[in-house]
Parts: C-alpha cells; structure tokens; sequence
C-alpha cells in the first residue's frame, strides 16, 4: 500500500500489518510555513545564527511538522476520507533538518469493529533511522461519511 493513494479502505478490509507510507523532504519553506500555522517561532527551527550554536548545530524541523505527515496517510490512503484522529503519542527521537527526506509510515496494530477504531504504529524515518515514533488511534465513520 505504499504511497498508493485511495480514496477509502472499509474498516472490514483493514488487517494487522497493513502498511501505508508517504515521503517528503523538508524544506525551508515547510519550516517557515509550519511556524506561521503554529505560531511556533523558536528560533532553533527559524535563526541559522542561533541554531548553529545549540546542541542541533543548524536549523530543525518543528518535531510536530512530522508528525503531521502522518494525518496525510490517515486522511489520503488509510482508511481515508471521512476519518477522524482520536488520539497520537509521539517521541522525538532524533532532530531532522532541512533537506531530509522523511519517511511517515504507518502500520496496523490492531482493528476494533465493535467501535470502528483503527490502532496504528508510527514512524517517521531519516536515512534508516526512526526519528520519531508512536501510536495513532483513528475512528472510521460508516462509509467514510
């Protein structure tokens, strides 16, 4: 299911293991517009100067921007329209900078029919590492609507 855009999976067709990924790489302007959406204006993401002279030795992206890829997974390719994040835990683990490529995946945990929930794991990769983890729980409305 990699990088397969869909416009619904039924949470009947939905099984453990499924997997869904999307990859982006980060640019400044991701950065700069993260900031502005969120009003997070550190400057360890916005000022080389400063950056540069914390532990990061250079600009990072927001550790929420990706995680953000994730709801593109959710929303684009599994399950798809009409679902509604419940709940994400997240850890960063390593900083990513300009120029990364992010690899979001996700994969099935666990499919809960009685209440049409969808547990998911969470990464987000850089050059083989896992820079950023965590589980996912998503609702699936009935047909998406």
């Amino acid at each position: 299911m990699a990088n397969r855009e869909l416009d619904f999976i039924d949470i009947l067709e939905i099984h453990k293991g499924m997997m869904a990924s999307y990859s982006q790489t980060i640019t400044e302007s991701d950065i700069e517009a993260f900031a502005s959406v969120s009003g997070d204006r550190n400057p360890v993401h916005l000022d080389e100067r400063y950056a540069k002279k914390s532990q990061f030795k250079g600009r990072i992206a927001h550790g929420m921007l990706t995680a953000s890829f994730f709801s593109q997974i959710f929303g684009t390719i599994i399950p798809g329209r009409g679902c509604v994040y419940v709940s994400q835990s997240l850890r960063f683990r390593k900083p990513v900078y300009i120029g990364d490529t992010i690899e979001a995946r996700v994969t099935v945990v666990d499919v809960i029919l009685r209440s049409r929930r969808i547990i998911f794991e969470t990464v987000c990769i850089v050059d083989g590492e896992i820079v950023t983890d965590g589980r996912a729980e998503l609702y699936q409305p009935e047909d998406g609507q």
